[in-house]
């Protein structure tokens, strides 16, 4: 069976103060779990993560490849965050 790999956006709303932050990995459910429970990464630690991204790939290397360039292009990420916040908001 061959396996998947995510990269993924999650974000976190406290006092009009907006901060994401993309990973990947080859289990998102458990993945946002450790990311909740103030045991996944360092900087997620302390704060409510809600998922706004997922995107599927079929390899290790594609994935990273593909987390870096999130990682480093804003203006995605920006228009991923807008996008959501302009969805779940009642105008």
């Amino acid at each position: 069976m061959k396996e998947n790999f995510f990269v993924y956006l999650i974000l976190n709303i406290k006092n009009r103060k907006t901060i994401s932050y993309v990973g990947w990995t080859n289990n998102l459910r458990k993945r946002l779990q450790l990311h909740n429970s103030g045991k996944g990464a360092k900087f997620t630690r302390g704060r409510r993560w809600i998922l706004i991204y997922k995107k599927k790939l079929q390899s290790k290397k594609s994935a990273m490849q593909f987390e870096y360039n999130l990682k480093k292009n804003r203006k995605i990420r920006k228009q991923l965050i807008e996008k959501f916040i302009s969805t779940t908001i009642d105008c």
